[in-house]
């Protein structure tokens, strides 16, 4: 199977790096063998580039398909074969994440520091061990703080040699301009529906119905829909979020539904993070050489209390995230209600909930759902800006009741 089988709906997007990897893969081939001609300049090849697409389009399967095409060592290139045939040692290593040479960052942190990117950028500056290319994938560029998006400016500007940056943000405008103008810009759409249902069935092994409903009910969100799919955590908290809108009838109501979605956020997030925090710190401890229910040897301390912050600061983020799936859950509920006040044969994103979205259709005007469609918007901005939660929710709910 080749590396761009996942890349669900993006036909152009896989034609344009399967070029640049062909075209990588003859710069390292002519550099090897010293034959003078190893030049990037005009080529579908670059030393940086940049994925944007919405949430869910698979900006970071794409990078990492990408990733995996430029360490391809398949003997099949010199008989006219593409790079990324996913079966060599270079395409397998880089997809399980284990290729030397290719560091995959992602953050659990709302934003990534200066003393982050000046680490990835030393390691940068080094040359291949063993693989054909350099390569370091941020797959969240968008969190960077303006000072480390400094810091990486000048590694991105003038890269080593055989040093590839692959940037992930959902659109240019999360990255400095400075940064977006010396990358090479690569637009992923959302995918379809029926592609996402088939992929979790072909990829994941999930049943067809299944598939079908969480791709629907995700509006193509490839990782939200396998979330959906395979927890039912997820698809709980979902029919909670849903009834929310036949439940603001009067402000007590409409108060009350808003503790109880902050909630179901908090409690979705803290069953996350619990597991993903004790099987961090089981593992430091070992690292550590603690004992199963014994003391920490002396002077490691500090490494329990720098984990312990580092815990704490996902678990803002995290709490976040779970409160903005449910408001786009919320959103996805009155774009139902607008299709169908409009007469639109679009097929509903949550046909679980299709009662009351014919209620809410009928006795409400379209002029209403979309201010209602404003007011989680608006509250999903907010939230953005630091807003305590309950706060900006309980405004949100206000804004739902009053229509």
């Amino acid at each position: 199977m080749a590396v761009w089988d996942d890349l669900v709906g993006q036909d152009r997007a896989a034609r344009q790096l399967t070029a640049a990897a062909r075209d990588a893969d003859a710069y390292v081939t002519a550099e090897a063998e010293a034959s003078g001609s190893a030049d990037l300049s005009g080529s579908a090849m670059t030393h940086a580039w940049l994925f944007t697409g919405p949430p869910g389009a698979g900006r970071e399967q794409a990078a990492r398909a990408f990733a995996a095409a430029l360490q391809c060592v398949s003997p099949d290139r010199a008989l006219g074969g593409s790079p990324g045939c996913g079966f060599c040692e270079g395409c397998h290593t880089t997809m399980v994440g284990t290729h030397a040479d290719v560091e995959v960052v992602r953050t659990d942190l709302l934003t990534i520091g200066v003393k982050e990117t000046r680490a990835l950028v030393r390691g940068a500056q080094m040359s291949p061990s063993g693989g054909r290319w350099q390569v370091i994938v941020l797959e969240d560029a968008d969190r960077l703080t303006e000072g480390a998006g400094n810091v990486l400016l000048k590694a991105v500007e003038e890269p080593a040699p055989r040093t590839v940056w692959l940037l992930c943000a959902p659109s240019t405008e999360d990255v400095l301009p400075t940064i977006r103008s010396r990358c090479r810009h690569l637009a992923l759409r959302t995918p379809p529906v029926d592609a996402v249902a088939d992929l979790l069935m072909r990829r994941d092994g999930i049943e067809p119905e299944m598939a079908a409903f969480a791709a629907r009910a995700t509006q193509g969100h490839i990782g939200r829909a396998l979330r959906l799919a395979t927890d039912e955590r997820a698809r709980a908290r979902r029919q909670a979020v849903l009834k929310l809108p036949t439940r603001v009838d009067d402000v007590g109501s409409a108060l009350r539904a808003a503790q109880e979605l902050i909630d179901a956020a908090t409690e979705d997030a803290k069953q996350v993070a619990e597991e993903l925090d004790a099987k961090e710190t089981e593992e430091l401890r070992a690292a550590l050489g603690a004992a199963e229910g014994k003391r920490l040897p002396r002077g490691t301390a500090g490494a329990m209390k720098e984990l312990e912050d580092k815990q704490k600061r996902r678990s803002t983020r995290t709490q976040r995230d779970s409160l903005d799936l449910a408001l786009t859950d919320l959103t996805a509920f009155y774009r139902d209600v607008l299709a169908r006040q409009l007469g639109s044969s679009v097929a509903l994103s949550h046909d679980e909930a299709a009662g009351s979205v014919g209620q809410l259709a009928a006795t409400s005007r379209p002029e209403q759902t979309l201010r209602r469609i404003e007011a989680v918007l608006e509250c999903r901005r907010v939230l953005d800006r630091n807003v305590a939660p309950l706060l900006a929710v309980e405004a949100m709910a206000m804004a739902l009741r009053a229509g």
